[in-house]
C-alpha cells in the first residue's frame, strides 16, 4: 500500500510505494517536478530534515539529491541548500505556448474600466499601512456590515462627493455590487416582496441575481428621459441607474426623479439606486445622488470597480433603516464575509485622499478618450453618431438604420474585438425599440491599445452591409 508523506515547509505530498524507500523518493520527486507540482526555484528541505520526517537514512536522501542533481532536475547551491532546477522544471510546452500565443484580444464592452490604470504604488502603500497598523483585534472577522472605520470614511466621502445622506451606522460594505444586489433582493423577498421593476435595457447578470433571490424582474420602459416612472406597475421595488442609465447613457430627468420619490413614499416601495459611475461626468458638475431626496426609501449603491479596479472586490450601500436588519440577516444566512484587509486598505486610501486623486486622474483620461472617439466617428463613420451623456466609461454609437448589430458584433469578433450591440442588453419580453447602435466601452482598453481598439471597431462597422 502506498504511503503519503508531507515534506516539511512545502505543501507537497509524495506518494511513496511499498518498494525501496530511497527509490520511491527519487521517483516521487522526479514526478513532482515533471508534473509541475514542484515549481522551478523551489527550495527542498535539508537532507537531515527530510530523513527524520521520512524515516530514511540521511545518506540515502543525499544520494537521491545527488542523482537528481546529476540528471539536471535539481541544483545544489553551496551553503544555500538544494533547489529545483529552473530549466528542468519549465515544461517545454509553456515556452512554445508563450511564443505562439495570440496577442490578448481587444475589448470595447460597456462598463469595464481600464485595469492597467490601477494605482498600484498608492494602493500598495495603503495596504502596507493598513497591515502594519492593524491591531490584533482588527485582523479577525469583520462585522456583518463592514469595518466601522471604512463605513465612516465612505459616509463622509459619499456625502461630500455625491450628496448622499449617509452615516456610518447605515452604511454597509460587501464583496461587490452583485453580492449587494443579491442580499438586498433576498431581504426584500424575506419581507414579502415579489416583483421588482428593472430598466428594460441593462445587465442580464443583474436580472439573473434578481431571479435567483425569488423576485420577478418587470421591465420598465426607457426613453430619452431615463426610466418611464409614470409606467411603474404593481411592483415592490425598482432598480435604477439614475445618474447615467446603462447602457443608453441618459440621466433620469428631474421630473422623473421627483416622480419615483413620490411613488416610493406613496407605496412604501424601495428604490435601489445603482450609482455605478456617478463620479465620472465630463461636461459639467455631476448631478447629486437620487438618495438625498428620500433617504428612508432609497438604497444607494456604489462600487470601487470603476474608480479603482474590479479586483478590489468592494461595494457599499447606504441603506434605509428598515432594511438594515433584514440585509444583515441574509448575509449571515449566506455565510458571506468581508475582506477585512482590503477594507482597511480602502479606508486608508480614502483617508490619504488617494481615492480623490485617482478619480480626478481617471476622469481626465476617460474624458480624453470620449473626445477622441467622437472625433474618429465624425471623421471615419458617416451616418453614425455618438449619443448619451459625456459621462462614465461608455456611450452609444448609433448606426445607419439598416445596419445589423449582430453582424457588427460578429465582424468585430473575427477581428479580435469584443463589441456588443444595444439590443443584447434588452430584457426578454420587453417591447424595446431603438435604432441600431453599439455600446462602446471606451474605458476598457489599456491606454496603449485604445486607438487600435477604435480602429478595429471602425473596420467591423464598415465591413457590414448597411443595405
Amino acid at each position: 500500500m502506498d504511503r503519503t508523506w508531507a515534506i516539511p515547509g512545502l505543501d507537497l505530498h509524495l506518494e511513496l510505494g511499498a518498494g525501496g524507500r530511497a527509490a520511491a523518493l527519487e521517483h516521487g520527486l522526479r514526478s513532482a517536478i515533471t508534473e509541475g507540482r514542484l515549481a522551478a526555484g523551489t527550495r527542498l528541505p535539508a537532507s537531515r530534515t527530510l530523513a527524520a520526517d521520512l524515516g530514511i537514512a540521511r545518506n540515502s536522501i543525499a544520494d537521491v539529491y545527488a542523482q537528481l542533481t546529476a540528471e539536471g532536475w535539481l541544483e545544489a547551491r553551496v551553503g544555500a541548500g538544494t533547489w529545483v532546477s529552473r530549466r528542468a522544471a519549465e515544461p517545454t510546452t509553456q515556452a512554445t505556448d508563450a511564443a505562439t500565443a495570440p496577442r490578448p484580444g481587444l475589448d470595447l464592452r460597456g462598463g469595464i474600466p481600464d485595469a492597467s490604470s490601477f494605482p498600484r504604488r498608492a494602493w500598495a502603500a495603503a495596504a502596507r499601512y493598513a497591515v502594519l497598523n492593524a491591531p490584533a483585534a482588527g485582523l479577525g472577522y469583520a462585522p456583518d456590515r463592514g469595518t466601522v472605520a471604512l463605513r465612516a470614511s465612505l459616509a463622509e466621502y459619499l456625502g461630500r462627493v455625491r450628496g448622499v445622506a449617509a452615516t456610518a451606522d447605515r452604511t454597509i460594505v460587501t464583496r461587490g455590487f452583485g453580492e449587494l444586489l443579491s442580499l438586498t433582493c433576498r431581504a426584500l423577498a424575506s419581507e414579502g416582496a415579489r416583483r421588482i421593476a428593472v430598466e428594460e435595457v441593462g445587465h442580464e447578470a443583474h436580472r439573473e441575481i434578481v431571479r435567483a433571490a425569488g423576485l420577478a424582474p418587470v421591465p420598465v420602459r426607457v426613453d430619452t428621459g431615463g426610466a418611464v416612472i409614470e409606467e411603474l406597475g404593481d411592483v415592490d421595488a425598482v432598480l435604477l441607474t439614475a445618474a447615467h442609465q446603462f447602457p443608453v447613457g441618459v440621466p433620469l430627468s428631474p421630473s422623473r426623479r421627483r416622480a419615483v420619490v413620490e411613488w416610493a413614499e406613496r407605496t412604501g416601495g424601495l428604490v435601489i439606486e445603482d450609482d455605478y459611475d456617478g463620479e465620472f461626468r465630463y461636461d459639467r458638475r455631476a448631478v447629486g445622488a437620487l438618495q438625498a431626496l428620500a433617504p428612508r426609501h432609497v438604497l444607494y449603491a456604489g462600487t470601487a470597480s470603476k474608480s479603482l479596479a474590479p479586483a478590489v472586490g468592494l461595494a457599499w450601500a447606504v441603506v434605509p433603516e428598515r432594511l438594515l436588519a433584514p440585509i444583515s440577516a441574509q448575509r449571515r444566512l449566506t455565510g458571506a464575509t468581508s475582506d477585512v484587509l482590503n477594507q482597511r486598505t480602502l479606508e486608508r486610501f480614502i483617508a490619504a485622499h488617494d481615492y480623490d486623486r485617482n478619480v480626478r486622474r481617471l476622469r481626465a483620461e476617460y474624458r480624453a478618450r470620449r473626445l477622441a472617439l467622437e472625433a474618429r466617428v465624425a471623421d471615419d463613420l458617416p451616418g453614425c453618431r455618438i449619443t448619451g451623456l459625456a459621462a462614465g466609461l461608455h456611450c452609444l454609437l448609433e448606426l445607419p438604420p439598416a445596419t445589423s448589430e449582430m453582424q457588427v458584433t460578429e465582424a468585430a469578433e473575427r477581428l479580435g474585438l469584443r463589441f456588443d450591440g444595444l439590443a443584447s442588453f434588452r430584457l426578454a419580453g420587453s417591447e424595446w425599440r431603438h435604432p441600431p447602435a453599439m455600446v462602446v466601452g471606451y474605458g476598457a482598453p489599456p491606454s496603449h491599445r485604445f486607438d487600435e481598439a477604435i480602429d478595429v471597431a471602425i473596420r467591423a462597422i464598415r465591413s457590414v452591409d448597411t443595405g
